[in-house]
């Protein structure tokens, strides 16, 4: 892989910590600002709120500009606005702070993963595409967990400073590495939000918002789920974080390997089918500790491996709406996110243990699945209307 590749990882690398390490920081902020731990918890959803304004807002206004420009500008919002969070004085600041850091967080990804498959070589462009998601696995196995430790033990303030460092890395590794593409010329704004107009952009639209909502049923409520079912003590969940983590990173490889195999369509029915399996099984394994571990491994991996397949589907149904359309997918699958966490929160508020919420994120997946069987056979029938007729 090209060395300017990296550039769009270690960009992966700072968004993904900013975005999971809340999770782990909510006490810390509660208990600094004074507000309770619902209150904190409105701070994941000001993120997410930004990253789904931000991903088409961003790139319908600077869609025209060359991509090496957008994805440096979107860098300096990143890195600013993190800054911001970083010396909040108080909990309305932070709350703008993180709504504003959520803005590039799409659209950055969706440049990414043009400039990725452009730059990668033929047949190649889904595992570059991973390689970008990659900083995303990264930063669950090491960046989520230093800075949940450094939260604890000194200051979450300085968990938001490392997430400016890696972002300035960044924005020189941009500047230096990057090359300079060409900007889209003739640019039409109007026929690219016509985009929206296709229902195979509905249908991808639907399938990851519901489809990968599945791992955030699980994931949501895992710490939960490994102390009180499981039986692991709460200083190990760290730990076994880190292996769902590591999981992510080898799965989000193999599903760009999968997508060049086969189609990403197809690669996402697969691997929204594997998700609905390995979260049926989390059910009926979570009360075997070692068995807890391994399928704590393997579902981070299955689910991960639909980043690049998802994105690469975005793309490839979207000729001259790349950008907007792989940032929207970003948005879909924080939609995702704010699903299944609450969808899976409904068993548990009813009376039923931690397992149950991960049977709702197997509806969720299989649902993903159905979407993704329907964009095939859509794709199927275009393709038979499109072949040549032969008269004789």
């Amino acid at each position: 892989m090209k060395r300017s590749l990296y550039t769009l990882t270690l960009g992966g690398l700072g968004i993904g910590i900013t975005e999971f390490v809340m999770m782990g920081l909510l006490p810390d902020i509660a208990k600094d600002l004074a507000i309770t731990i619902p209150q904190a918890g409105h701070l994941i959803a000001a993120y997410a709120l930004g990253v789904v304004i931000g991903a088409p807002l961003l790139i319908a206004i600077a869609g025209s500009f060359p991509p090496k420009k957008i994805l440096i500008a979107l860098m300096m919002m990143f890195t600013a606005f993190n800054a911001l969070s970083a010396f909040a004085p108080d909990y309305p600041t932070l709350f703008i702070a993180r709504l504003l850091a959520g803005l590039p967080h799409g659209a950055f990804f969706g440049v990414g993963s043009v400039v990725a498959s452009k730059l990668a070589e033929k047949g190649k462009e889904a595992q570059a595409v991973s390689l970008m998601f990659a900083g995303l696995t990264v930063a669950n196995i090491a960046g989520v967990p230093l800075g949940t430790y450094i939260g604890h033990h000194f200051l979450w303030r300085y968990t938001f400073v490392i997430v400016v460092l890696v972002g300035l890395v960044t924005l020189l590794s941009l500047k230096y590495w990057m090359p300079a593409l060409p900007a889209t010329k003739n640019r039409n704004l109007k026929k690219e939000l016509s985009f929206f107009k296709l229902p195979e952009a509905w249908i991808i639209i639907l399938m990851t918002s519901i489809g990968t909502g599945g791992l955030f049923t699980w994931y949501s409520y895992i710490a939960p789920l490994l102390t009180d079912v499981s039986g692991f003590s709460p200083a190990s969940i760290t730990y076994i974080l880190i292996l769902a983590g590591l999981g992510m990173f080898v799965g989000n490889l193999l599903g760009g390997k999968l997508a060049d195999r086969f189609s990403p369509a197809k690669a996402c029915i697969y691997l929204l089918l594997a998700m609905a399996a390995t979260l049926t099984i989390v059910h009926f394994t979570s009360e075997n500790q070692v068995l807890s571990l391994i399928m704590t491994f393997v579902t981070g991996a299955v689910a991960f491996a639909l980043a690049s397949p998802i994105q690469m589907l975005m793309i490839n149904t979207a000729k001259g709406s790349e950008m907007l359309a792989a940032s929207v997918s970003q948005a879909s699958f924080n939609i995702g996110n704010a699903l299944g966490a609450f969808l899976g929160g409904l068993p548990l508020a009813a009376g039923y243990d931690y397992t149950s919420p991960v049977f709702v994120g197997t509806l969720m997946a299989l649902c993903g699945a159905a979407f993704a069987w329907m964009l095939v056979n859509r794709n199927k029938r275009t393709a038979l209307v499109l072949q040549p007729v032969s008269i004789k």
